[in-house]
């Protein structure tokens, strides 16, 4: 067994922010996988990522740096980081086993390039890429008889294309969640005399929720719902009726596949228990951006969603647990934090030395996790989407959203209002954002607008660099 800690980072799709049971907050909800690693670790209550939509997000967390410094801002100008080493080519630098299982989503990935999980320091891995099926995956199906099945159109949309091993096309006709949850026990029970890095992707809870297994289906007494079939409508209007509000007991599906993807988590750490592997284990939860309303994720008291830079679309669920570490006692730390310091804080944790992350934006977090008192956060965080961007400094915060095309889509197509204007807050006393304080306090939106342009202009001549180094 190895001294160094071993590290699971566990990264789920679309969790609202208030669906833990720990909470207490909805009856309905139950998650006592992640109510005990919380009960055994930290929780870290003003955790960020860095964009409220996936493929920006993920590239951020793997670089650790702000991926628009590259330009990678919305759906569609985000890729993978080629010019910088990722988190996992650093744990092989340092002798770690590394895996990475499932959702796979920087942008427009392709089998065989630097953005699929083998080509980026992954030796092990099962994965599917969603860049190549609409940000997502099924939850049911993943084959060569899926794709001829569905039809060209329908398999893009409804991802049933096959998962990958290294860059090897494999089937699986069966419940993801539970595939990607035997693979991770399989993945540790055969390095457990080694450290290992494992990255464990699910595609739970995103949308389609409703894609559960028939006995599931039955013993909760829910519908089968159809996907979508080019021969019988139109797909925007079929989406709209299989996302809130329109999908009957939508919220009653989403819950399933949170449950069900708890259990998964729970069966991981009960093997890390049954070999003696728990004490020595990083295990991190986070999920990719706020809970997405449209898939009936709820992220009270936080006013927003997924697409939005109001809180609920960027704050997240962020549990870390490492008892031989000092990191445990089941108590919160109430830094600025950001998936950006997943990247220098583990490698740190494992022994790197500084140089191995001096290029990250993120700052090694160990100390404050550990409950230094004297630790400190970021002092401020910033996001940028193009038509959105938000700085956060202490407790205030400033964001400004575009009236524009970007802003109409999603109000049509999701159901999100991403707040046009400009609007400042202060999170101490106002963390649903409700009440716009622009006008009483200029000198606060003054001191907010320069920072945030002192950030811009700083990304701005970042991006100009990677952009000459970029190999491809």
């Amino acid at each position: 067994m190895s001294e160094r800690p071993n590290v699971i980072l566990i990264v789920s799709d679309d969790h609202g922010y208030a669906d833990r049971s720990a909470l207490g907050l909805d009856p309905d909800v139950s998650t006592p996988a992640l109510d005990r690693l919380a009960a055994g670790g930290v929780t870290c209550t003003d955790a960020y990522v860095t964009a409220p939509i996936c493929s920006p997000s993920r590239a951020g967390l793997i670089s650790g740096q702000y991926q628009q410094r590259w330009g990678a801002r919305w759906f569609d100008s985000s890729r993978f980081p080629d010019h910088l080493p990722s988190l996992a080519e650093r744990f092989q630098e340092l002798g770690y086993a590394t895996g990475y299982l499932g959702k796979v989503h920087y942008g427009p990935e392709s089998r065989g390039d630097r953005a699929c999980p083998p080509h980026h320091g992954f030796a092990e891995t099962y994965y599917g890429l969603a860049g190549q099926q609409m940000g997502r995956l099924n939850y049911l199906h993943h084959s060569q008889e899926s794709v001829d099945r569905y039809g060209q159109e329908a398999s893009w949309r409804m991802a049933v294309q096959p998962l990958l091993e290294g860059d090897d096309e494999v089937g699986l006709e069966g419940f993801l969640t539970d595939e990607l949850g035997s693979r991770a026990r399989d993945f540790v029970a055969r390095h457990e005399q080694e450290p290992f890095f494992l990255m464990l992707a699910f595609n739970a809870v995103h949308n389609f929720c409703f894609q559960l297994p028939d006995d599931e289906l039955e013993r909760r007494g829910l519908a089968k719902f159809g996907d979508w079939d080019e021969s019988v409508n139109d797909y925007v209007d079929w989406y709209d009726g299989a996302i809130s509000p329109y999908l009957p007991n939508g919220r009653a599906y989403y819950l399933a596949q949170l449950e069900l993807m708890d259990a998964q988590i729970g069966r991981l750490l009960d093997q890390l228990d049954d070999r003696d592997l728990a004490d020595n284990t990083i295990v991190v939860y986070i999920t990719d951006n706020g809970g997405s309303t449209c898939n009936f994720g709820v992220n009270q008291p936080l006013r927003g969603t997924k697409y939005t830079l109001w809180e609920g679309g960027i704050r997240i669920p962020y549990l870390v647990r490492w008892p031989a570490g000092g990191v445990d006692g089941g108590r919160t730390y109430t830094q600025l934090v950001s998936t950006l310091d997943l990247y220098p804080t583990l490698l740190a944790a494992a022994g790197a030395q500084d140089g191995s992350h001096e290029h990250s934006d993120g700052i090694n977090q160990l100390s404050g996790l550990r409950g230094d008192v004297t630790a400190q956060g970021h002092d401020a965080l910033f996001w940028d989407c193009g038509f959105q961007w938000a700085v956060r400094e202490g407790t205030w915060k400033l964001r400004h959203a575009d009236d524009g095309p970007h802003s109409e889509a999603l109000r049509r197509t999701e159901h999100t209002d991403t707040g046009p204007g400009l609007w400042l807050t202060d999170l101490s006393t106002d963390l649903g954002e409700t009440r716009n304080l622009i006008a009483d306090h200029p000198a606060e939106v003054e001191r907010l607008l320069a920072r945030r342009q002192a950030w811009h202009e700083g990304i701005e001549h970042a991006n100009e660099y990677a952009e000459s180094e970029d190999p491809s």
